[in-house]
């Protein structure tokens, strides 16, 4: 029993470990930092906000129930202008009572409440799609942190071979020395130049320790740091289609607008409302009795506030420019994008061109730091010339590495920018 708990203790940290272990993608980057960044937790609260509102809304095919009651005193009340002999006709008492209860079933504001619940959903709809609008944002900062970590790995990975490179040309000096074929100084050179790239390799492990810890921050992993492997994302060719959030908002709006439009023109109807009336007074329905009563009285009631007519065409006008105003922001969000992409598609144009010319300097390069190297060795190349003839060559490779890493980059920032990633 022990040896079993032990066995499935040992496949849970071996677990845990892989696990914490596991070189990280673009991918589940982007989607870890949309899971975990606060802002996302906002859509639950619109979510619970739409459901209050939507429940209240549907409380309008209720009907509406009214309570009052009065109690008044008159200076003089209705008489029987006539005597009847034989007939005594109590006069009405000046203090009079009333309490009723109202029941009132709208009719015409069932439509209404229709729109109204529309209106609440588009609302809602608007504002998540805000959220999904700011997560563009965040995408475009994952992007520049996983590149720029990419880009500190390679540069990393060439400094450990410049640093390699320099510990045979240190052992390689040594010998020449030793043979009389180079001047012990060349060994203070070659060991200055080492000490730099090993100062060089410090600050870019601290670099991508910091680019690490921010980028832990944003998924939500604090074991990421300058040891965790990052894969290199699939080239993707540029989609100009354009299918970012801010379309579906713009759209939104439009929608919103469109049924504000036709509550204005609902609200400017006659109304109309069946009601009962309860209660008891004195007097009641009849005017001539003294005595508390029970009555009752029921019917259709129309009403119509005609004083909405003077606002009516200035308020679908204001809606109009309105949607106007919307229709405005999408074309200069269109031109805009349409501009960024093509300066995009532009870049990756010069990166590809850049690369095929990087790759045939660095292929001369190492030859010449090898032809350097091997005359080191002979002695008929000093440590400054393999210095140079290395340093020479990490910088085409570093820039064969930036330029790939700056062709990725654009064109995944092509893609964020058309909403196609």
């Amino acid at each position: 029993m022990n040896y079993k708990i032990l066995s499935i203790a040992v496949l849970v940290l071996l677990g845990q470990y892989a696990m914490a272990q596991a070189p990280l993608e673009l991918d589940s980057c982007q989607k870890w930092a949309a899971k975990n960044y606060p802002l996302i937790q906002q859509l639950q609260l619109i979510q619970k906000t739409e459901g209050y509102s939507l429940s209240n809304a549907n409380k309008g095919f209720l009907p509406r129930i009214q309570i009052a009651g009065q109690a008044s005193y008159q200076s003089e009340v209705t008489e029987f202008p006539l005597a009847i002999p034989g007939m005594n006709i109590d006069p009405i008492n000046k203090d009079q009572y009333r309490l009723y209860g109202e029941l009132n079933q709208p009719l015409t504001d069932l439509f209404i409440i229709k729109d109204h619940k529309q209106l609440i959903r588009t609302n809602t709809a608007i504002e998540s799609q805000k959220i999904q609008v700011a997560m563009q944002n965040l995408k475009e900062r994952i992007n520049n942190l996983f590149f720029g970590i990419l880009l500190i790995d390679g540069q990393v990975r060439q400094m450990e071979l410049l640093l390699k490179d320099l510990k045979t040309g240190i052992d390689q000096n040594a010998t020449a020395i030793v043979n009389g074929a180079a001047m012990s100084n060349s060994a203070l050179y070659l060991a200055a130049e080492e000490l730099r790239a090993k100062q060089n390799l410090i600050s870019l492990k601290a670099k991508k320790e910091a680019f690490s810890q921010m980028l832990a921050l944003f998924i939500g992993d604090e074991k990421i740091n300058h040891q965790t492997e990052f894969l290199k994302p699939q080239a993707h060719a540029p989609n100009d289609k354009i299918l970012r959030p801010e379309l579906g908002l713009f759209k939104l709006q439009e929608q919103a607008l469109q049924t504000q439009d036709r509550l204005i023109t609902a609200k400017n109807l006659p109304k109309f409302n069946l009601f009962l009336q309860a209660g008891a007074g004195r007097p009641a329905l009849n005017m001539l009795s003294n005595e508390f009563n029970l009555y009752y009285i029921g019917g259709a009631r129309l009403s119509w506030n005609i004083g909405g007519f003077y606002t009516y065409r200035k308020e679908r006008k204001i809606n109009s420019l309105n949607q106007d105003g919307i229709a405005v922001q999408k074309d200069l969000f269109l031109f805009n994008t349409q501009m960024q992409l093509k300066e995009q598609e532009q870049e990756i144009l010069k990166s590809e061109a850049l690369m095929k010319s990087d790759q045939q300097i660095v292929k001369l390069q190492e030859d010449i730091a090898r032809s350097t190297q091997l005359q080191l060795a002979e002695g008929s190349a000093t440590s400054t010339d393999y210095i140079l003839s290395l340093n020479a060559r990490d910088q085409a490779q570093q820039n064969l590495l930036l330029h790939e890493i700056q062709l990725l980059m654009a064109q995944y920032q092509h893609l964020t920018n058309s909403g196609n990633y």
